[in-house]
């Protein structure tokens, strides 16, 4: 069984997403930043940093959302959730996935830093206005790029789609204007059963 670290609406959500779409049995620990728990000498073993999503999957133990959505797509998704390695759709999923956390998602999390995630000294709210900008310009380019099927490579969902989808959540919960097709792709995309499966679980389970 896979064991997820995390909170229900942070980075770990597009895990525990991709698990309920992959079917497979995953258990959820709970993380609890104000009580301290992403300090505690045992989180700390299986991430260093203090930060979720981490998994266990067996003796592995790994970190970094995009990463471990690729271990899981490659191990368990029957060939259905990545493209074939080589491929031109390989190469174009890389892409959105590169684009996706390093341009979309990074202007997101320097809002969060300079609202909740540094410490109070470390913060600058004046870096929010670059911020909104970088995400702006960011969102029309993903908006022009995105393709008229379904998902983001034709017919069948890929890892890509949700790594995009909850990046989009993530920027609606940060109120920012997100451009029309993008939006109705982020709705589209998370009215699947699979996505409310996993933030009920993991929200019962922050109770």
């Amino acid at each position: 069984m896979i064991e997820l670290y995390g909170t229900p609406r942070s980075r770990a959500l597009r895990i525990s997403w991709l698990l309920e779409e992959l079917g497979i049995p995953w258990e959820f620990h709970y993380i609890d930043f104000a009580r301290g728990d992403n300090r505690t000498e045992s989180f700390l073993a299986l991430n260093p940093c203090g930060k979720v999503p981490v998994i266990r999957d067996g003796e592995l133990v790994l970190t970094e959302s995009a990463a471990i959505m690729m271990y899981l797509a490659e191990k368990y998704g029957a060939g259905q959730w990545l493209p074939d390695a080589g491929t031109a759709a390989a190469a174009r999923h890389y892409q959105w996935l590169s684009y996706i956390i390093t341009e979309l998602e990074q202007p997101l999390w320097t809002m969060g830093k300079h609202k909740f995630a540094l410490p109070e000294a470390q913060r600058v709210p004046a870096v929010r206005t670059t911020a909104v900008w970088e995400f702006d310009k960011a969102a029309a380019i993903a908006e022009d790029w995105l393709p008229d099927s379904p998902f983001l490579l034709g017919e069948q969902i890929q890892v890509a789609d949700i790594l995009l989808a909850h990046t989009l959540l993530w920027a609606t919960v940060f109120e920012q204007d997100i451009p029309p097709k993008l939006a109705a792709y982020r709705d589209r995309l998370s009215a699947r059963p699979a996505m409310k499966k996993a933030l009920d679980k993991t929200s019962a389970s922050a109770q």
